[in-house]
């Protein structure tokens, strides 16, 4: 170990006389930064006993640092100081690839192949393990919660993360069911928070019973964040306010491969049997809908990496999944000779000059069906547990890594603020070798994607025809959905009317919601259908049980069944009321709650008929 005497030639004069204060874990702290050109940290030092805490504390700082990134903070330099240089230089981390078409399956809804998906999907989701991404505040859409904590609807009120656990919750049972004797085995629930959401999201697990999921299934994971770098020197930056404390940042949602492989929890899912990992976002409410197909494909076409994707528009503002082969020299493998390759989302605003500069002289365009054929990545994905493990025991889970200065002037010496590192959750298979099974599933996109990510200011922006991604078209594209997919099962659901909510023109569709235990998959949604039924515009439906059959009835109003899952009930006959009415409220109104005003809609709940079950029996 390092002596105070080994670095004191070394060490700036104001550090010098602070070094006998130091334990011999913080000299060794010391050698890292000053080996690593970090010296300028100690300029400012005070004098042995004056600011002993802060320097204390400023040590506690920088052994979190070095700890949290893999390879410590010498890494984090050493890949800052060669990012940054290659950002200056205007280096295109594509230079020397050729874009074209990967591999993978696109999913027409309700079809016998995504029927039949849908049901191998429901067998394999024992086997798997769910992820969910959640290190974000709401700020961003006008809201000051977290953002799992937003109501995904204002029908019923269920926020983001009870949908996702009572997503989880049904699948869980119905794989259980597809087992012979039906052994019930818990599917574990993976949270990545951050400093701003980690204590928020335990409270609202813990004052909801987790919203009916064992505590012992769910594991929350931290994520840390990285040092800000000053220059292309890769100096940490200093906070401006305490010349003790470095500035930091988030480092992206591509940290959640790290905390699994350091967590341990991949070995235990392993030993367990489990075959799958899935990681999902924060606020895409329609997400489980896609989730028992995609998962047939993974386990069909045994891809170790299955991206989730939709149809996209050329030049649309989504990433598109991409095949890159290198022009190097080819590389002998076990399996052949093979070129350099993989299969990643490239941004959409660097897919179309990259097909430009590898001689598509018309860039990224639409194809004979009037879609770009590189589908649009919605940064849901499926790893294969196996594959994965072993490729995490070679990286410790760290992922290829960019940076993005905001430059002062065009001579890139010096930046308008610190910068850091970031990575991406999606980037994964940047480090797998080119024999990686790696493809995708492209889902129709009103079934699979509708993120709620803008502000009624910014979404009011969108050109006309864009998507808005905001809480009002969030909502929107879940009534949409649940009407489209009763009417694929016979039963007859109204058009839409066109309405303005914060200056978003937005489909209103019925208002029809269900628990995912009700219907998970598109066949068991039609075993509850039959006869002939019919849904009014304006009406709202609310189905809240498992065994609730949909046979001859008509509904002009709103109608809310509650069952528990031994009462089946049998809905049939005429139901006519007032109903909910959708009233219009300005985001800007502060009496209103944020969760509602973002909308531009609030819900009054006129006249209703409401049925609960709380008994076993057969019931009409």
């Amino acid at each position: 170990m390092s002596s105070s005497s080994d670095i004191e030639s070394s060490a700036p004069p104001n550090l010098r006389k602070n070094l006998q204060l130091l334990s011999p874990d913080q000299i060794e702290l010391v050698k890292v930064l000053l080996d690593n050109g970090q010296s300028h940290l100690f300029q400012h030092w005070a004098d042995p006993g004056v600011d002993d805490q802060h320097k204390n504390a400023f040590f506690h700082q920088i052994a979190k640092l070095n700890a949290s990134y893999p390879g410590g903070l010498a890494s984090y330099i050493q890949t800052a100081r060669q990012l940054l240089a290659d950002s200056k230089a205007g280096k295109n981390p594509f230079d020397g690839f050729t874009p074209s078409v990967p591999t993978g399956q696109v999913l027409k809804f309700g079809d016998d192949n995504f029927v039949q998906l849908e049901e191998q999907g429901v067998k394999e989701a024992k086997d798997a393990a769910f992820v969910l991404v959640a290190g974000g505040l709401g700020e961003r859409l006008g809201y000051n919660g977290i953002k799992v904590a937003l109501p995904a609807e204002t029908t019923t009120g269920t926020c983001f993360l009870q949908h996702y656990i009572d997503s989880i919750l049904a699948l869980q049972d119905a794989s259980s069911s597809t087992e012979q004797g039906g052994c019930k085995r818990e599917i574990p629930f993976v949270i990545m928070t951050s400093d701003d959401t980690h204590s928020r999201t335990i409270e609202l697990l813990e004052s909801n019973s987790y919203f009916g999921m064992q505590p012992g299934q769910v594991k929350l994971l931290k994520q840390e964040k990285v040092a800000c770098l000053d220059d292309n020197d890769a100096r940490l930056a200093v906070d401006p306010h305490n010349k003790y404390i470095i500035q930091t940042k988030p480092h992206g949602h591509g940290d959640v491969h790290s905390l699994l492989y350091s967590s341990g929890l991949l070995n235990e899912w392993q030993d367990a049997g489990l075959k799958w990992v899935l990681f999902f976002q924060d606020t895409n409410g329609l997400l489980f809908k896609a989730i028992p197909a995609s998962l047939g494909v993974s386990a069909t076409r045994q891809y170790q990496v299955n991206s989730l994707a939709v149809l996209r528009k050329a030049k649309e503002a989504i990433g598109g999944i991409t095949k890159l082969t290198h022009a190097d020299a080819p590389i002998l493998t076990r399996k052949g000779i093979s070129g350099r390759s993989m299969v990643i989302n490239v941004e959409y605003n660097q897919l179309d000059p990259l097909l430009r500069a590898t001689g598509h002289s018309d860039g990224d365009v639409n194809c004979e069906t009037g879609f770009s054929p590189f589908p649009g990545n919605i940064n849901q994905l499926i790893l294969e547990l196996n594959s994965y493990i072993e490729e995490l025991s070679k990286t410790g889970g760290a992922i290829k890594e960019f940076v993005n200065p905001k430059y002062k002037d065009a001579t890139k010496t010096s930046f308008k603020s610190s910068t850091r590192l970031e990575c991406m959750m999606q980037d994964y298979p940047k480090t797998m070798p080119p024999t990686a099974r790696v493809g995708f599933t492209v889902i129709d996109t009103w079934l699979a994607y509708a993120p709620v990510k803008n502000n009624p200011e910014d979404a009011a922006k969108v050109p006309k025809g864009n998507p808005y991604h905001s809480a009002t078209s969030g909502e929107m594209a879940l009534y949409r959905a649940n009407s489209l997919i009763l009417r694929k099962a016979g039963i007859k659901v109204d058009d839409p009317v066109l309405d303005e909510f914060n200056g978003q023109e937005v489909e209103v569709w019925p208002r029809i919601v269900w628990k995912p235990k009700w219907g998970l998959t598109f066949s068991e949604i039609k075993r509850k259908v039959s006869g002939s039924s019919s849904i009014t515009q304006n009406s709202t439906l609310v189905l809240k049980g498992k065994n609730i059959l949909l046979e001859e009835f008509s509904l002009d109003g709103a109608l809310i069944i509650e069952a528990i899952d031994d009462a089946e009930v049998k809905v049939s006959g005429s139901v006519q009321n007032k109903g909910w009415i959708l009233e219009k409220v300005d985001y800007k109104d502060t009496s209103i709650p944020e969760e509602i005003r973002i909308r531009g809609f609030r819900i009054n709940k006129v006249e209703q008929l409401e049925k609960k079950y709380v008994e076993a029996g057969q019931f009409a």
